[in-house]
């Protein structure tokens, strides 16, 4: 591919043109649109770097502008994917995908003109496979740009906004999973008798991953040409884990999310124990400091305060646990787990349709986090005679039978998206919770735009209870840290 454009030219791309102070602006502001805070004090460190490292080095050039601008190790994929587009290694197509002019015919690392797509496709994966045997970054890298030219481009050519450039489509095609045995095989060949026992299989997945993250950053940097860098940063890289939706979710993205359990509950902690010790010194004792104030001449120079002593809060949880939100209420009660020496005592109940009390599968040691909602669902009656939510259910039942867990030090958090199936909301119920606990927040992982469509009867309970939209985890860090009492 042709080398990128520095100063005084364009790629053609929006937000990228003017040279190296656009770019490095049209960088900044995709950072900050995906959640990272960078204020103008790191922008100018960040303009700083460019000047001293030159853009010779893109490495040394990612390293230098992650220095000046990153805070935190969870942003840095967020960095990498804005880098790779607003400092992309070239533009077009790469070179090892184009046809050499000169006399000799095709490249000797491109497959020979005029053969089929099949043969084509399998030499291709021929390559990949011995770059992966080998560790070959570069390589990878030029394979990937070679793989998406060839096999990533959609669309009739007509119009840009119909055209471009798909890693879904070249992963398919591709299949590089499918390669493990093949790498595996050609590494034995010339490996020692032990070497099934010094590079596992995990290894080659490894390298797998990372060429599939290749393919991901070059089809972006293709379309971002077509389309503009500043709007394919702002919707094609994906979100920090605790910028994630909690409904939107998949697999691997709770995974992550899970990942950061641990270092968010060690922020939320430091946090809480700040606002402790603040909350320790009281309200400023009138009488006391103007006796001090005689020794001065009345000037109050040493405030006397009433001193108190306040006692860590109980905290009760309350979960869906049904599968439209049972990510949400896995990670919090994760969340609530390690935090667990904040509180005083901490009970945690769930529900589906009926309520049970399942505080010893969430705290109990070894416990696997990715499987607690399910040892939830299979070890608890949290089911009746159907697999539905029924929130009128569930609270008459913790109303009923579960109301000795409340009393005036206790906070109850209600984690559901309040979708009841068109059943008794049973505000009554809710009503006489509330009038248990110290207080009370119902944390939705909705849109508060949605509490009043379909079967949602959020409108409803946000009459008895606060309720707040919670749909992602730094907002769930953000209500943890302000509504908890100290």
């Amino acid at each position: 591919m042709s080398p990128a454009p520095t100063e005084g030219t364009t790629d053609g791309t929006e937000g990228a043109t003017g040279g190296t102070p656009a770019r490095l602006t049209g960088f900044v502001r995709a950072l900050r649109g995906h959640g990272l805070r960078i204020g103008p004090a790191e922008t100018v460190d960040a303009a700083a770097v460019l000047d001293v490292l030159g853009l010779a080095d893109r490495e040394q050039m990612r390293a230098g502008l992650g220095a000046a601008l990153l805070r935190g190790e969870g942003q840095r994929a967020v960095f990498d994917a804005a880098f790779d587009l607003f400092f992309p290694l070239g533009v077009g197509d790469p070179e090892s995908a184009r046809v050499d002019p000169a006399p000799g015919g095709p490249r000797q690392d491109a497959p020979e003109q005029g053969a089929s797509p099949r043969d084509a496709r399998e030499d291709l994966r021929e390559r990949i496979a011995a770059a992966l045997a080998a560790d070959d970054r570069a390589a990878l890298a030029r394979l990937a740009g070679e793989a998406v030219a060839a096999f990533g481009r959609y669309g009739s050519g007509s119009t840009p906004t119909s055209d471009g450039w798909s890693a879904h489509q070249t992963l398919g095609r591709l299949a590089p999973e499918t390669l493990l045995a093949r790498v595996l095989a050609a590494l034995r060949e010339g490996a020692a008798p032990d070497f099934t026992d010094r590079l596992a299989a995990d290894e080659i997945r490894r390298r797998i991953q990372l060429f599939r993250t290749m393919v991901g950053t070059e089809a972006r940097r293709r379309v971002a040409e077509l389309r503009g860098t500043e709007r394919i940063a702002e919707r094609a890289i994906a979100p920090s884990p605790d910028r994630i939706d909690f409904l939107a979710a998949g697999r691997d993205q709770l995974a992550e999310l899970r990942r950061t359990v641990h270092p968010l509950a060690r922020k939320l902690a430091t946090r809480l124990a700040a606002r402790r010790r603040r909350a320790a010194r009281g309200q400023i004792d009138l009488r006391r400091t103007l006796r001090r104030s005689l020794s001065t001449g009345g000037v109050p120079l040493r405030p006397a305060y009433r001193r108190r002593r306040p006692a860590r809060p109980e905290i009760v949880l309350l979960c869906d646990v049904s599968g439209s939100v049972a990510g949400f209420a896995d990670f919090t009660m994760l969340l609530v787990r390690a935090m667990s020496d904040q509180f005083s005592k901490v009970r945690v109940f769930a529900f589906v349709n009926r309520t049970a009390e399942v505080t010893d599968l969430v705290t109990k040691d070894g416990a696997d986090p990715a499987r607690l909602a399910r040892s939830i669902l299979t070890g608890a009656k949290v089911m009746g005679y159907h697999g539905n939510s029924d929130y009128g259910s569930a609270l008459g039942e913790f109303a009923e039978r579960h109301l000795d867990a409340l009393g005036p030090r206790t906070s109850l958090l209600i984690l559901g998206d309040a979708r009841n199936n068109h059943r008794d909301p049973n505000l009554r119920a809710l009503r006489a919770i509330a009038g248990r606990a110290r207080r009370v927040y119902w944390l939705n992982p909705e849109a508060p735009a949605l509490w009043r469509t379909g079967d949602s009867a959020a409108a409803a309970y946000a009459e008895v209870v606060e309720m707040h939209s919670c749909r992602n985890a730094r907002r769930l860090g953000e209500l943890i840290t302000r509504l908890l009492p100290v």
